[in-house]
């Protein structure tokens, strides 16, 4: 049964908390950007508040195996500093029985990186690049089986278990979606998970009308079912970004060299006439700002959305298209963003990408709910300072999109039966 981490009683328990403290590091192992960390620490004080201790676990990278540089001893001081209390470190997270058993109420210990352990995905690791079928499944069902132990081990170490890491919400793995089920009786979500799960039951469950989605980035391929999730919700569907150029390139435009997907275009045009039998309000970018390289220095000009010149390619959406979505989200209530609207990385090609930001924050400002996720879009509405003037920044990118995609994911599905 699902607990709710307001109401729950943690004096004297020791609370097992998943976070997702996967932080960018520099070749000094110096963390560049802490707001996974801060995303958690409102859930952490509240155990140590309540007379709880804290048994803190992570992963960090994409380890294959034990890796110094991605230990999770890198950021002790710094959950430290941000937690207001010290933080012993286990070097082991599947060797921690003695530091556990020892944890006094107010006292944190952080685990070891999960990922060390192979049992944490539930994949084999090593196999030969020539493993036969029968090797691999032999190999796959050895790691399942010892995952059993590995997750005992760690819900072994606590009285409840609290997951707060909904950037890996989507992931069926050890610590995610198998341990709550130790914890019949004392699982429950973290404030950020509970953020996150309100945030999206606001765009896809609860949405005030007109609902309009952004989905913007490179790829149709990427964003092709959360497209079909939302098309039975919305009322707006604006679809700018690289992906964009392969529904011109379907309808018969010339798009130049610019990004796209042969295969995807009879989903474009299906997308396009599903949009006219629903009555989605359909917008594509009407011209672009065309580079003659993919070079922030390059040379540009606007053209004609359907008429790219040969040898040039579109960068980012233009002017006139920014002006038309921002009428459309200037008279939206609900708007969910994910992606950008041109190569975001290069700083000439990213002011269609501000703009958008620039508008989800004064829509909000006007009482839209506004909901901002994936990497380049949430770094668009920081770096415009606009994180506060939007209803929610989404921590979770994969898990973002999987739950716009309409999918159940592991991480609360666990806590949730």
């Amino acid at each position: 049964m699902q607990q709710f981490i307001d109401s729950y009683d943690f004096k004297g328990k020791k609370a097992i908390v998943r976070v997702d403290f996967n932080v960018p590091l520099n070749d000094k192992f110096e963390i560049t950007d802490d707001t996974r960390i801060r995303a958690a620490i409102p859930t952490l004080k509240k155990v140590l508040a309540g007379g709880g201790s804290l048994i803190i676990m992570s992963h960090l990278g994409r380890p294959k195996g034990v890796d110094a540089k991605f230990s999770l001893k890198h950021i002790v001081d710094h959950v430290a500093e941000k937690l207001g209390a010290p933080v012993q470190f286990a070097d082991d997270c599947q060797k921690a029985d003695a530091q556990a058993a020892a944890l006094k109420p107010g006292e944190v210990l952080l685990l070891e990186n999960l990922r060390f352990y192979a049992e944490e995905e539930g994949k084999p690791r090593g196999l030969a690049e020539d493993a036969t079928d029968e090797e691999k499944k032999a190999a796959k069902a050895a790691v399942k089986e010892s995952q059993k132990a590995f997750v005992a081990k760690l819900a072994s170490y606590a009285d409840c278990y609290i997951n707060d890491a909904f950037g890996t919400a989507h992931r069926a793995h050890a610590s995610t979606a198998l341990i709550a089920k130790y914890f019949p009786n004392d699982k429950m979500f973290g404030y950020l998970m509970e953020g996150e799960i309100k945030a999206i039951d606001n765009v896809l469950k609860n949405a005030k009308r007109p609902f309009t989605a952004i989905i913007g980035g490179s790829k149709v391929s990427s964003k092709l079912a959360v497209i079909k999730n939302l098309l039975g919700k919305v009322d707006n569907l604006i679809i700018g970004g690289g992906m964009g150029y392969t529904f011109i390139k379907a309808q018969g435009g010339n798009i130049g060299n610019s990004l796209h997907e042969d295969d995807l275009m009879p989903d474009a045009l299906q997308i396009i006439k599903d949009c006219k039998e629903k009555g989605v309000n359909l917008s594509l970018s009407v011209a672009t700002v065309a580079a003659d390289n993919f070079d922030n220095d390059a040379n540009t000009k606007v053209v004609d959305i359907f008429n790219i010149p040969e040898g040039w390619e579109g960068m980012d959406a233009s002017p006139e298209s920014l002006e038309n979505w921002k009428k459309i989200i200037l008279s939206s209530k609900t708007i969910v963003w994910n992606g950008p609207v041109g190569v975001f990385e290069m700083p000439n090609f990213a002011k269609g990408t501000l703009q958008i930001a620039e508008d989800l924050a004064e829509a909000t400002a006007n009482g839209a709910y506004t909901l901002v996720g994936g990497g380049d879009s949430v770094a668009a509405v920081t770096k415009m300072g606009y994180a506060d003037k939007v209803s929610y920044v989404s921590t979770g990118g994969g898990a973002m999109l999987e739950a716009l995609e309409g999918k159940d994911l592991p991480g609360i599905a666990a806590v949730r039966e």
